[in-house]
């Protein structure tokens, strides 16, 4: 993780000297002066390039990431095979999901599919929140209700039986990320062979 040990002025000075994070969260409800105090405190910028994993089975799972700039996907490995679970980009939270806040093993990677920016807000930071602010909670909540919907979609979009209809179906659900990631990871998350992903799109 690349993080220089700044003061929290220089640390905000390029975001309008506030944690990106406070307005997504406003975006949700109003944020009382300790919330906000707690976030530009103890959540910081990091920076990866592309290739390079946010987090990988051998790290301990201690952040969720706002994506500032650039695409991160999710994936799993059965074998050799990289299984890509979630791709997503600008102003999304993302983190591992089977370990999420519990202290244990994770099979997930998290990768940079572009040189990204991103915000971290350790598990630690969440914790309070959701303990002290009713505030909190509400926004987790309706978070919460977004990416479940999201969830939903990915699995739906994995059930279609025809190779065909799944891509249509992403076309229609992730308009701005296909000209952005590579149709391998494409071809991963639809669950078809890169072949049969670049046949599809010849065809259609």
């Amino acid at each position: 993780m690349i993080f220089a040990d700044l003061s929290e002025k220089d640390r905000w000075r390029k975001y309008n000297d506030v944690s990106p994070v406070i307005n997504v969260f406003k975006n949700f409800n109003s944020l009382n002066n300790d919330i906000e105090e707690q976030i530009n405190q103890h959540t910081f910028p990091v920076h990866f390039k592309k290739g390079k994993f946010l987090i990988s089975p051998l790290d301990r799972n201690e952040y969720l990431f706002l994506i500032i700039k650039g695409v991160v996907r999710g994936f799993i490995k059965d074998g050799k095979t990289e299984i890509t679970t979630w791709i997503a980009k600008e102003n999304e939270v993302v983190g591992t999901i089977r370990n999420l806040w519990v202290d244990g093993d994770s099979e997930e990677y998290l990768q940079a599919l572009e040189d990204v920016e991103l915000i971290a807000i350790p598990h630690s930071l969440s914790e309070y929140l959701y303990e002290n602010h009713i505030e909190a909670n509400i926004i987790g909540r309706k978070m919460m209700e977004l990416y479940y919907r999201a969830a939903e979609e990915r699995a739906y979009l994995c059930r279609i039986s025809s190779a065909e209809k799944r891509y249509k179906r992403f076309l229609v659900s992730f308009p701005d990320l296909i000209n952005r990631v590579s149709l391998k990871y494409i071809a991963s998350f639809l669950a078809i062979r890169l072949e049969t992903l670049s046949r599809i799109r010849t065809k259609i």
